[in-house]
């Protein structure tokens, strides 16, 4: 019989990053006054990190008295620290780092090729410090621009700038950005801004960059509007600009439209004196259109963001959550109480047998969201169902997606109940069940976690709904 000891064996591990015996690499973190030094062991580095096996294996690092030396001025003693300890033992905690430590940790652990962190890090900017990524936009798109390795941050953050984009467009830092991101970005279907509010958001970038021209556009003369046509050449073609009002059109663009090709000057010109007229132009770009319009869910108690969440509770998601984005189930609304009735029987009556469900219940006087999910179908046999798949949950306060809870079925044979007399019910005990009388009751947790702000006893709700999972 064999056995796996590996808390022992990481326990050592970590021990020895501590004791720091037989060490023979000395690292110096940081600079100036919050210069330390780190002492580490070569064949553990070389192991964990593509970065120092490369220094090793080549040769490369400075060697002193028998040690290989290392100055990493650019990254401060704690962060380092961090990264020695996760190398040792597979130990990580980021909770106490505020946003822009993680990200300058992510970009270090990117530096020294630890693979696994680098995944680990992008997740937990996803999921933990999505207040962060929101406050600094263009900063963030900038630095993890450069790292072709932080796949999965980028693709959320274009995501997160597409789907609110004023808070980037209105940012004071707007006119710094980039112009490579700023054509990236006007390149997007799915930039949600009036092609109007792009074309002023173009001209305050392109001044910016040439602060010697006047703001007022009727001061321009010839060497100003041969400047910004220049300045703006690459990012004319990708405003949409048959999609802008006539009125807009005649006050905003047809005063500067030197800066625009003759053809496309001339073409406009005849597109807005007679916009019934079907233009002579071959390709003309379609509207920007939101990825999130083609599927709207019928719901009066919660939003899109919230159906990303329990989609992922589905699918037991638990590093990455999908975003409103990516969703990968509609959710086909079959029952509102305030509709159908608040009796057991109107539950039945549109819910039985239609395959899995989600159910979503708003507690009366408060914004607590409860609910769960069955992974089978409802029906009237009185019979319960075992499985380790349905879930209850609890968003404390539906305005704040962070304060959801997620507990899973522990298996017993009540975890989905079928009750002929009742409404939607979960649990032995009862973890949480509609009474018969329309009133909601949680008297214990015994099939399920135990969740912290769910009411327990009797209790009633503003309105429930339940959506077929599909």
């Amino acid at each position: 019989m064999s056995q796996e000891l590996f808390q022992e064996v990481i326990n050592d591990l970590e021990k020895l990053l501590t004791t720091e015996i037989g060490y023979d690499v000395i690292i110096y973190a940081g600079e100036n006054e919050n210069i330390k030094e780190l002492h580490a062991h070569s064949n553990i580095l070389c192991t964990r990190s593509q970065y120092f096996n490369t220094a090793f294996s080549n040769e490369w690092a400075e060697k002193k008295d028998g040690k290989f030396i290392f100055k990493k001025p650019n990254v401060s003693p704690h962060l380092f620290k961090m990264i020695l300890r996760f190398i040792y033992c597979g130990k990580i905690d980021l909770n106490k780092l505020q946003g822009p430590e993680v990200l300058k940790l992510l970009i270090v652990v990117d530096e020294l090729n630890i693979q696994s962190l680098i995944s680990y890090i992008q997740n937990y900017l996803i999921n933990h410090r999505d207040e962060y990524l929101q406050q600094d936009p263009i900063g963030i798109l900038e630095a993890v621009y450069q790292h072709e390795s932080f796949t999965d941050l980028w693709n959320y953050c274009l995501e997160k700038v597409c789907q609110d984009p004023k808070m980037l467009f209105n940012s004071d830092k707007f006119t710094s950005l980039k112009s490579s991101l700023l054509k990236l970005l006007l390149e997007r279907d799915d930039l949600e801004l009036d092609e109007i509010f792009i074309w002023d958001s173009l001209l305050k970038w392109g001044l910016a960059q040439n602060p010697s021209i006047s703001k007022d556009v009727t001061k321009w003369n010839k060497e100003d509007i041969t400047i910004m046509e220049r300045t703006l050449h690459g990012f004319i073609p990708l405003v949409r600009f048959y999609h802008i009002s006539s009125e807009d059109f005649l006050d905003k663009i047809y005063p500067i439209k030197k800066l625009l090709s003759k053809d496309l000057a001339k073409d406009l010109v005849k597109f807005y004196i007679a916009p019934d007229r079907k233009p002579n132009i071959d390709e003309i770009q379609p509207p920007r259109k939101s990825k999130l319009i083609h599927v709207v869910y019928d719901s009066i108690l919660i939003e899109r963001q919230h159906f990303a969440i329990i989609a992922s509770w589905i699918d037991k998601k638990k590093d990455l959550y999908y975003n409103a984005r990516n969703i990968p189930y509609n959710f086909n609304l079959i029952f509102r109480s305030s509709r159908d009735g608040n009796t057991p029987a109107a539950f039945h009556s549109k819910c039985d047998n239609k395959g899995p469900t989600i159910v979503i219940a708003k507690v009366a006087n408060s914004e607590k969201i409860v609910g769960g999910y069955n992974p089978f179908q409802w029906n009237s046999s009185n019979q319960d169902m075992p499985t380790i798949d349905s879930f209850i949950y609890l968003f404390t306060d539906k305005n704040d997606i962070k304060t959801a809870k997620v507990g899973y079925s522990k298996g017993d044979q009540h975890s989905v109940r079928n009750l002929a007399d009742y409404g939607p019910g979960f649990g032995s005990g009862t973890d949480l069940i509609c009474w018969n009388d329309g009133r909601w009751l949680r008297s214990s947790a015994a099939s399920y976690p135990e969740i912290n702000g769910i009411p327990t006893g009797f209790f009633n709700v503003d309105d429930y709904e339940v959506f077929q999972v599909i």
